[in-house]
């Protein structure tokens, strides 16, 4: 009896984790009706990959934050920032691009330090430490670039934003874009494969298997779908490996490393993880150090997709970003969130963005909706929590 219990309770966790995935597709759908199609092309498909890459990127790291329970409010402006400055070091001071991606990532890592001491060494409160940051890095960013656009970036530059990997073709479709999609399928079959052997060993209970097998055909469905039209179009875009190794790497620190534990146990009852021996300040201190990180790396993404630097680049930023870790099931009260959720997220906001602009709704009218979204999001999280005290 209490096993069948469990296993109703397990089924119900599950639904409610994947079932941001199901919004996905239905927003897709809705988006598609209302656009006659035009957000199903091939073309579009590798628009919504590249001009939400850098959404997908900040959103991993604003994982970590709102985990803890906080936010960083100056992802926007730090991404400006540093792709302002990796631009000049190209254009203006004759940097190689290698050695210029390199000096930004160690820039965008030292300004999360440099925010991390406030908050870890000084007890300053994360939001009021990141609104600060905010309007300083967008001071900076309109200081450096003289109020005015950097660019046109060389080609190698822009590679990492806008380039391709090496494509096979037959016919009209990229072969290598095809065999990815396959691959990756197999690839999550065994992982779920893999999940559930381990459930058994520990005798944990396991979700019902026509729960299993409709999520499985949901997410294979989704990666060939997304992989076959990149494969109509150029292939590969280089952005969708960086994103996919950040997506595995930081996975893996989550869900298998004591320091993805400890950051959960932060962001759960950080009273009580600091009575466990967790150092609480070390852990914020690295979290927000891995923020700056990741947003060097947008900065890079994002002016090299632009094949520029802009004073107003990485507005508005940090709301989609943390949007995107509400929608996938981050808590507004820290502790919970995954990265798959945070991914699924970001690529809902993408796909909001995309789908209105294809219909004509103004800029405006979608911020509207973007703050609706995120609005409704942490409504029902809150209320969710609620119910369950």
């Amino acid at each position: 009896m209490s096993s069948a219990i469990k296993n109703k309770n397990k089924a119900k966790i599950n639904l409610k984790q994947y079932g941001m995935m199901f919004a996905l597709i239905v927003i897709f759908l809705i988006f598609s009706a209302l656009s006659s199609g035009k957000n199903l092309s091939a073309m579009n498909i590798n628009n919504l990959v590249m001009q939400n890459s850098y959404v997908v990127i900040l959103a991993i790291g604003m994982l970590l934050c709102i985990i803890t329970g906080n936010v960083d409010l100056s992802v926007g402006s730090v991404v400006a920032f540093t792709g302002a400055l990796c631009a000049i070091l190209v254009l203006d001071k004759g940097f190689p691009i290698l050695a210029s991606f390199a000096i930004i990532l160690v820039v965008g890592l030292i300004i999360g330090m440099w925010q991390g001491f406030f908050i870890a060494a000084l007890g300053v409160p994360p939001f009021i430490v990141t609104l600060a940051n905010m309007l300083i890095f967008r001071g900076l960013t309109l200081t450096i670039l003289n109020g005015q656009t950097k660019g046109p970036l060389p080609t190698g530059y822009t590679q990492v934003g806008a380039g391709y990997l090496p494509v096979l073709k037959t016919g009209n479709f990229d072969l290598i874009s095809v065999i990815a999609g396959i691959v990756g399928s197999i690839a999550v079959i065994i992982v779920e494969m893999n999940n559930i052997k381990k459930k058994k060993k520990y005798n944990f209970a396991i979700p019902p298997f026509w729960q299993t097998l409709l999520k499985l055909v949901v997410i294979i469905g989704l990666l060939n779908f997304f992989t076959i039209k990149l494969a109509a179009y150029s292939g590969l875009p280089f952005v969708l490996l960086i994103m996919l190794v950040l997506i595995l790497l930081y996975s893996f620190i989550t869900g298998r490393m004591v320091v993805g534990r400890q950051i959960y146990a932060v962001g759960g009852n950080k009273k009580a993880a600091a009575l466990s021996g967790i150092k609480t300040n070390k852990v914020m201190f690295w979290v927000y150090a891995n923020m700056g990180l990741l947003c060097g790396l947008a900065g890079i993404v994002l002016s090299a997709r632009n094949a520029s630097a802009t004073p107003k680049a990485g507005d508005g930023f940090e709301l989609d970003a943390i949007a995107s870790c509400y929608i996938g099931g981050a808590s507004a009260y820290g502790g919970t969130g995954t990265v798959f959720g945070a991914v699924v997220g970001a690529l809902i906001m993408g796909v909001l963005n995309n789908g209105m602009s294809l219909i004509g709704w103004s800029v405006d009218l979608q911020k509207v909706v973007k703050g609706l979204v995120l609005l409704g999001a942490v409504t029902v999280d809150l209320i969710s929590k609620t119910k369950k005290k």
